[in-house]
């Protein structure tokens, strides 16, 4: 009997630059996830099949073995903590950096000197703790999950703790990024026990996958 296999993927960016490493491995999704709004999607291999997920979500339905393998930004694998999961691949796609920005005018370099107090939106709250920690800042921490560029405008925040692609949305709404954290790509992830007991059905298609984001 064939080993069924799941793979974890979120829509958007991570979601179409990770199609052109499965056809790598072969595998085609035979439809899209907004044409077909189905959230289990089939492939051309009846063995494989993909699930769409929130991104924030990915590690979970992988750590639990819902999913037996998944494609995850490293800030949501920082947030998880990595728990029980094998991340064996930096795939090298949907690249960003983790960033502080703050309202044009606004002197960041006082704001943040030792024994100072700064409020912050974020999602990512454990990485934005861990880095102000380093640098001794004491930071009330307001955990947002989106238009983070909102809470300097009206006054809910100092600082924003966020992804930054282009800097497009930061300077469309006066923001400027004062400090840069982390470089960010997307990783494989896989399912500890899914490695050892589905290994000869997985390896191939990860290793399609490290050869083809080598080549990135």
């Amino acid at each position: 009997m064939t080993q069924q296999l799941t793979l974890a993927l979120s829509k958007g960016r991570i979601f179409e630059e990770t199609l052109p490493l499965l056809e790598a491995a072969g595998i085609k999704v035979t439809e899209g996830p907004e044409s077909s709004r189905k959230l289990i999607l089939p492939t051309n291999d009846p063995a494989v099949r993909v699930i769409i997920v929130r991104a924030s979500d990915v590690p979970t339905y992988v750590q639990y073995g819902a999913a037996d393998f998944g494609v995850a930004g490293k800030d949501v694998l920082m947030e998880h903590g990595g728990e029980g999961l094998y991340q064996p691949i930096d795939l090298n796609i949907a690249k960003c950096r983790l960033s502080v920005a703050v309202q044009e005018g606004f002197d960041y370099a006082s704001a943040v000197r030792q024994g100072a107090r700064l409020r912050v939106v974020t999602k990512y709250v454990k990485t934005a703790r861990e880095h102000f920690a380093a640098k001794g800042v004491h930071v009330d921490l307001i955990k947002l999950y989106g238009s983070m560029e909102l809470g300097p405008l009206v006054g809910l925040s100092d600082a924003i703790v966020d992804l930054v692609s282009t800097g497009g949305t930061l300077r469309a709404n006066k923001l400027v990024e004062v400090e840069h954290i982390i470089e960010i790509s997307s990783r494989l992830v896989v399912n500890q026990a899914a490695l050892k007991l589905k290994r000869e059905r997985l390896q191939p298609i990860l290793d399609a996958f490290e050869k083809a984001s080598r080549q990135k």
